[in-house]
């Protein structure tokens, strides 16, 4: 029996709160695995090579790298790992200095972030520095002492953290294909919003739509960013080179589903302007506008099985075709914008299937009967 099979009996049987802990589990669970060798490895070779007893620094940078690495471009990754170094340098020297206390710890950890941001650190870089240097600060001098050697500790439990993650990765497509579902689920849900509000002349969910979809722009920052971190992690980890080729249909995908996001919007504002203005809209625009959602969620589909683009396909020229035709009965300026952006959009998710620009430029054009009025066309 698979996982998901197990979550699924969970879910059946009511455990629906167990079957999501599981499914958590499942995606999130590896980087446990990472932290908890990358640890051991630290103190162990803390204790071989620096000849310290006790060096729970090392293990306790190994730990903080591991959840730095996770999903994040290797320059992230050495931000944050070099951040750990520096705030526990800078705060054993100050302690040399001026000891400890509950002054001491703010200055400490003050000058710290001071230092990391002197040198052009990055937020990670000055934010890890922070803590670092706050965890140095309240450490017991009696049990510890105060010693630069922290220092290369902290080093070498952020290059073990390095070394597990590299030779034992975890899987970038799982976390990019996570992070493009939820985008487009929620890009679908809103274009059916739309589609609702126009059928009904709603102006109330007109405007709901609008501010949801203005607030899929970060699900896009997101997935870009899980990309980046993908993308480096298939790079530098030889076991996950050859899902490059895969990661690359959600990249094309990706450029494309933030100008579709954005048109989107702008279909959004346009279908609160038509409500105001007009009132319902032509039932054709709303069945358009749902044959978008269509096409979202089969480009969804596609990205898990890129030999299958047709749906896709299908479902964005018809949403085309469909608002197109509207244009032979009413050219009102609110019908003129809302089949512009459906136009649009579906050019976009024709781009973000696979097809060139060309292609699905000209594919619109011989699907369409009427010269639409949006200049992309």
């Amino acid at each position: 029996m698979t996982f998901s099979a197990v979550v699924r009996c969970f879910e059946a049987a009511g455990l629906r709160a167990f079957g999501g802990m599981l499914e958590r589990l499942r995606y999130g669970g590896w980087p446990v695995v990472q932290s908890a060798v990358a640890a051991s490895l630290a103190w162990y070779l803390a204790e071989v090579f620096l000849g310290h007893e006790r060096p729970f620094v090392a293990a306790i940078a190994a730990v903080i790298s591991v959840g730095a690495v996770a999903g994040q471009t290797l320059r992230r990754a050495a931000e944050w790992i070099f951040g750990v170094a520096l705030g526990l340098a800078v705060a054993d020297l100050i302690m040399l200095a001026i000891g400890t206390g509950v002054l001491q710890t703010g200055f400490i950890v003050g000058l710290a972030m001071a230092v990391a941001l002197m040198i052009r650190g990055g937020v990670m870089l000055v934010t890890e520095a922070g803590v670092s240097a706050l965890l140095v600060a309240n450490l017991d001098p009696t049990t510890y002492g105060v010693s630069p050697d922290r220092f290369i500790e902290a080093l070498v439990g952020g290059g073990t953290a390095l070394a597990v993650s590299a030779l034992f990765p975890s899987d970038p497509r799982a976390r990019v294909e996570r992070t493009a579902d939820r985008t487009l689920v929620t890009l679908a849900a809103v274009q059916r919003e739309i589609a609702a509000a126009l059928d009904g002349g709603d102006l109330e969910r007109a405007e709901r739509a609008l501010r949801e979809a203005r607030g899929i722009d970060a699900r896009v920052a997101e997935l870009r960013e899980t990309l980046d971190g993908g993308y480096e992690i298939a790079r530098y980890s030889p076991p996950r080179r050859r899902m490059l080729g895969q990661l690359s249909y959600y990249a094309t995908a990706a450029e494309q589903l933030d100008l579709a996001v954005r048109n989107t919007r702008v279909l959004a504002r346009a279908a609160v302007s038509m409500v105001q203005e007009r009132g319902a809209a032509p039932p054709a625009v709303c069945s358009a506008i749902e044959d978008l959602a269509r096409a979202v969620e089969a480009l969804d589909a596609y990205l898990d099985r890129p030999e299958h683009p047709l749906d896709t396909r299908a479902f964005a020229l018809q949403a085309a075709s469909k608002a197109t035709a509207v244009l032979r009965e009413r050219t009102d300026l609110e019908t003129s914008v809302l089949v512009g952006q459906i136009r649009s959009t579906a050019l976009d998710l024709l781009q973000a299937s696979g097809m060139s620009s060309q292609e699905a430029l000209r594919t619109m054009r011989e699907t369409c009967s009427v010269a639409p009025s949006d200049e992309r066309c």
